[in-house]
């Protein structure tokens, strides 16, 4: 144990400490080290752009809602979507590598939402590029060239448009749109995805610094099928600076009917938007988001930290969509891009109480697949809706079957419709209430009760289940899975008086009959055959918070003081150790809390941007179930927000005795400011 604690260590400060952890805003990067580099993204809620260690080069770019089945598991997987960005810069015939830049400084603006890399070419120029992925449009990224000429110089520019490798029958264009006040340069691309059901397509332009008729001669070149860019010279005095960007838009025809001609269409609507309009958008888009904030004094690497995890969430979901995030939200291909309970339990309630809009979206998600779920339900033998473990485009069942948890985990259903009742209870409409939040609530109500065995008195058993605590598989009575169905039944009863419903009476019936068990030292037990196993992530625990199913606070202490020791050092996720700091925050144990706080993501943390993993020295970032979890952790926990029928709430809680005061910012849709000292 005390080995591998020392290895996190050593890995943490080796890995870690080019970040300064001054600022609250920017992570940056002073050495870039290739082989010991995990990217950070840049996203707006639909298209994630990954960074890479090489200049000009992006690991990948994903498109939220671009699913089609290949590869792995014989399920519908995320795509990779052309590169938008990908360049090629060449000063005096020679293109610039790697190998070949001193002084590579590499910085994520999360107040900007940018991405800025600088570097030297010899004694002959500075160069720096920033990308964006525009809040404002979905489909469309920007990224500003700035070249400083220390010598007279030849540039060299072109964009490269090349196809992701899954990706088929591709289709290049190029097309030149001339107008008396605007030339337009269209460097186009549209491949099929691996089955042909899906046309992606992807489009990009130049815009120019000069005045028109002044700006470089574009030139196109074919290199393969696969391949084609566009290109221009530009000779630069010594002294001089030079500017110049691209524009591109990337979309398939499962967001639009026509992709093809979409993709340009906007990309010529950025264009023509220019530079500076595109950026002051962005900004004030992103200036809005930043109303709702958290902000600690007196911790300033948690700071920094916490507004990553802020940061990202913000990246991942989109408001006015029905998009929903995986556990790797945008940042690559992890998890196949499926959304499961990781999206209710852990993401959600943290972005429902900064960001509502965006999580109407993820409920909307499930709401305009509840006609799939009722299918799923119905092919098990069940009523109402029955949502699948793994979900993508359609809301049919995507968990590759060799995993237990597809046709077993079913607490997923319970999530689905607690988040819909918290929806409710944050924005307290009504309306929402009846058109969405009902039709959810009252099929999963259903899902449960024909769910359950009716054996009795007190034992209307829920058997057969993989439990949240994943290791535990085809177990009887789960704590967390008879707790949450019990609250969707008693959910679904009082939203049904709300908006003048007529509820079941049989769902408060079976709610009051599914058992809770306990074991002989008192400790809530996970399951039936539970007998003291080691545990991969909360189960029992999450019955204090969210659920308030159990409520004494001698009890919570009880169930924590007993499963905090049945965590084991590696191969667990990050969430199990925020519940922990929650709970023992609101229990008023400082140091308790501030353990578990450092413990849930510390350890986690890869280079160079302290981008968050799934397990302690785990690769696979980034991990945004954790990030939503830490910050319950810290807007729940140390900050005593409570979701209530009523609304949102404070209850009494502490805070880590360094932390000088807390101040949580536009919170819940009146954009409240809650203070904590």
């Amino acid at each position: 144990m005390k080995r591998l604690h020392l290895i996190y260590l050593l890995i943490f400060f080796i890995g870690i400490i080019p970040v300064k952890s001054q600022d609250p805003w920017k992570l940056t990067v002073s050495s870039v080290v290739p082989s010991n580099y995990y990217g950070v993204t840049v996203a707006n809620g639909i298209i994630g752009i990954v960074s890479s260690p090489e200049p000009f080069k992006v690991k990948e770019v994903v498109l939220a809602g671009a699913y089609d089945q290949y590869g792995r598991g014989r399920v519908s997987n995320f795509l990779r979507s052309f590169n938008l960005l990908n360049m090629q810069l060449g000063i005096d015939g020679r293109s610039i590598t790697a190998s070949e830049v001193s002084n590579m400084k590499q910085e994520l603006d999360m107040k900007k939402a940018s991405f800025t890399c600088s570097f030297d070419y010899g004694d002959k120029a500075t160069v720096t590029y920033s990308y964006y992925s525009l809040r404002h449009l979905p489909f469309t990224v920007l990224m500003d060239v700035t070249i400083q000429a220390k010598k007279d110089i030849l540039v060299n520019a072109a964009s490269v448009m090349e196809a992701p490798d899954a990706l088929k029958d591709v289709q290049n264009y190029y097309n030149e749109i001339d107008r008396p006040h605007v030339t337009i340069s269209l460097l186009t691309s549209s491949a099929k995805s691996p089955t042909g059901k899906l046309l992606m397509c992807a489009s990009n332009t130049f815009l120019f610094s000069e005045k028109h008729g002044e700006e470089p001669r574009v030139i196109h070149e074919m290199w393969d099928n696969n391949m084609h860019l566009m290109k221009f010279n530009k000779t630069l005095k010594a002294g001089n600076t030079y500017r110049y960007s691209v524009a591109g838009s990337s979309i398939t025809s499962a967001h639009h009917d026509d992709p093809l001609n979409e993709a340009e269409r906007m990309t010529i609507f950025a264009k023509l938007e220019g530079r500076d309009r595109l950026l002051s958008f962005h900004g004030k888009a992103w200036d809005e988001l930043w109303k709702s904030d958290i902000q600690i004094e007196g911790d300033p690497q948690a700071q920094q930290d916490i507004h990553s995890m802020m940061y990202h969430l913000y990246s991942f979901v989109r408001e006015g969509t029905d998009y929903s995030p995986s556990p790797m939200g945008l940042s690559g291909l992890g998890y196949n891009g499926h959304v499961f309970w990781d999206t209710e339990l852990w993401m959600y309630p943290a972005l429902l109480v900064l960001q509502p809009a965006m999580a109407k979206s993820m409920v909307e998600y499930r709401f305009n697949r509840l006609a799939a779920a009722k299918k799923n339900a119905f092919s098990h033998g069940y009523k109402g809706a029955m949502f699948p473990w793994e979900s993508a485009a359609t809301g049919v069942e995507e968990t590759p079957v060799w995993a237990l948890s597809g046709p077993f985990e079913h607490h997923i259903t319970a999530c689905v419709g607690i988040a819909a009742w918290n929806y409710y209870c944050v924005t307290q409409d009504k309306e929402w209430l009846k058109e969405r939040g009902w039709p959810i609530l009252k099929e999963t109500a259903d899902f449960w009760a024909s769910r359950v065995e009716r054996n009795g008195v007190g034992k209307y058993d829920i058997k057969n289940v993989v439990a949240a605590d994943e290791w535990a598989e085809n177990v009887d009575n789960n704590a967390w899975t008879n707790a949450a169905a019990k609250a969707v039944l008693n959910y679904a009863t009082e939203a049904a008086a709300l908006i003048g419903a007529k509820a079941d009476a049989d769902w408060l019936h079976v709610a009051q009959n599914i058992p809770i068990l306990k074991m002989e030292n008192g400790v809530t037990r996970e399951h039936a055959t539970y007998q003291g196993e080691g545990i991969k992530q909360g189960d029992v625990n999450l019955l204090a918070y969210p659920l308030k199913e159990v409520s004494d606070p001698k009890q919570v202490l009880k169930d924590l003081e007993y499963y905090e020791t049945r965590v084991p050092n590696e191969g667990t996720p990050a969430m199990t150790q925020a519940i922990f700091t929650l709970l023992y925050a609101r229990l008023g144990n400082a140091d308790k809390a501030l353990k578990f706080f450092k413990e849930s993501y510390e350890p986690n943390l890869n280079p160079p941007f302290r981008v968050i993993a799934e397990t302690k020295g785990g690769t696979n970032p980034y991990f945004a179930t954790g990030a939503g979890g830490i910050l319950q952790s810290v807007l729940m926990g140390f900050g005593g927000i409570d979701i209530t029928a009523k609304g949102i709430t404070q209850v009494k809680s502490v805070l880590p005795k360094h932390w000088k005061k807390l101040t949580l910012t536009g919170i819940g849709p009146d954009k409240k400011t809650l203070v904590v000292q």
